[in-house]
């Protein structure tokens, strides 16, 4: 096989085991920290056992994250050399400033949340929390915002020619907020609420449907679905925000996301579909010029298609682009529902009354997780066949030395070893559910801080 494929499906299965587990940490960081605020404010200790148990939820998929992002790094310098020199100056300047700014705040309070339940007291407790949730989310700012720069690159110029041309900033700024950046990155925020949401909201559906923990999980679904519902909602926005960025910027990767083939004519929004490419057409369920009515509020507005870009700057897989991309959607539509529907539900007081509603969150985890995943896969495959949009071509990136042998053998080390962590993953998170917030054989397994407050201070 070739060696840039090799290159590509090795890199995209790395990336996107990785991704399994950061929007876990940041949307379990924003439940956590609302169990705890909940806990100060009314002193109601369900809310602290709450946060107890997810936060040894939230240390096993941080401990996988780390370890499983350690392995890209590697990657740039082993398969992608051309790459990392052109865009060394862009990514070193983005990933220092997440060092700095985001794993310094991360790692510098992580320390106390998981170790200091018995040792500080509530407040100090909920600020390590928040340190932590924070700077989870600035890490995934300077993350989106390298990502982001290779969509829409600003802030810079090129010195050097041919295979040492490289890429150096020349305004910060202007590199942070490039054109598609903060559209993104509040797309990746959402995405993120909403698969910590879910597992919050699976894990208390199957204790409800069990009879176990009633109370407790009673108030950690309510948590839950109100941050599920208030993101879904959000991705609305944020996603057709981000579509008008793509359709300004990167109108190839639009039309790929559509099928929309003719030069310059109205298009339509598929509900549904299979492209074929040989023939330049759409069979599926359609919205007659619905994409130029998303666009420009205009039926008969004419959208930029595939044919108005030479052939060798086209995205490749089109079929590919415009499943992923209506797969997320998809999703994204049956979690507004489903949201919308439990939290109608919760105010006509039958929420926890209907057994299949339960058990259609108990399933749901995995939705969140596909659209992130498909979401990423529709955006990296649009961009094609640029790996710096406009300015360096896939091909072009690649390590001059490295070897299609060498590739592969490489591929099948780290999938058996992402096999075996994901296996360990599963394991340990199966049991912290079983096992659940405390001992059910008794009133509590542990002293809570409270407890410990009042022994502190002799009160």
């Amino acid at each position: 096989m070739d060696v840039e494929i090799l290159a590509r499906i090795q890199f995209a299965f790395t990336v996107s085991f990785h991704y399994i587990y950061p929007p876990l940490s940041i949307g379990l960081g924003l439940i956590m920290v609302i169990m705890e605020s909940l806990y100060i404010k009314t002193g109601n200790k369900e809310y602290e056992k709450l946060a107890y148990f997810w936060t040894k939820i939230f240390a096993l998929t941080f401990g996988i994250g780390v370890a499983t992002g350690i392995v890209m790094e590697f990657e740039f310098g082993t398969n992608w050399a051309t790459y990392s020199r052109y865009v060394g100056d862009v990514f070193g300047s983005a990933l220092a400033a997440e060092g700095i700014f985001a794993f310094a705040l991360e790692s510098g309070f992580l320390g106390i949340l998981l170790f200091g339940w018995n040792r500080v007291k509530p407040w100090v407790h909920l600020v390590s929390t928040v340190g932590v949730f924070f700077g989870s989310m600035f890490s995934a700012v300077w993350i989106v915002v390298a990502n982001s720069w290779q969509q829409t690159p600003t802030g810079y110029h090129i010195v050097g020619d041919g295979l040492n041309a490289r890429a150096e900033i020349t305004d910060f700024w202007a590199m942070v907020f490039n054109p598609s950046s903060m559209d993104r990155l509040i797309h990746v925020w959402l995405g993120a609420f909403l698969a910590g949401a879910f597992l919050v909201l699976s894990v208390h559906a199957y204790y409800l449907l069990r009879g176990r923990y009633v109370i407790l999980s009673q108030k950690a679904f309510k948590i839950a679905l109100l941050v599920a519902t208030v993101s879904s909602l959000g991705q609305l926005v944020a996603g057709h925000s981000s579509a008008d960025g793509v359709a300004k910027n990167q109108p190839a990767k639009l039309a790929a996301l559509e099928g929309h083939f003719e030069e310059s004519a109205p298009a339509d929004m598929y509900i549904m579909g299979w492209v074929s490419k040989k023939e330049q057409k759409v069979t599926g369920i359609k919205i007659p010029g619905g994409l130029s009515f998303l666009l420009k509020y205009d039926f008969d507005a004419p959208v930029t298609g595939l044919n108005a870009f030479p052939e060798d700057e086209r995205p490749g897989q089109i079929n590919a682009i415009f499943q992923f991309y209506h797969i997320m959607v998809a999703i994204g539509m049956f979690l507004i529902a489903l949201t919308l529907y439990a939290s109608f539900a919760w105010y006509r007081k039958k929420l926890f009354s209907q057994r299949w509603l339960l058990g259609i969150f108990a399933f749901s985890v995995f939705l969140p997780q596909i659209a992130n995943q498909v979401g990423w896969f529709a955006a990296e495959m649009g961009r094609q066949p640029w790996v710096v949009y406009g300015l360096l071509k896939t091909s072009d990136a690649l390590s001059k030395s490295v070897t299609a042998n060498q590739v592969l053998f490489s591929l099948i080390l780290f999938f058996i070893i992402y096999l075996i962590l994901f296996m360990l993953f599963i394991y340990l998170l199966n049991k912290k559910i079983k096992k659940g917030p405390y001992d059910e054989s008794k009133t509590d397994d542990r002293p809570l801080q409270s407890d410990i407050a009042h022994v502190i201070t002799g009160s």
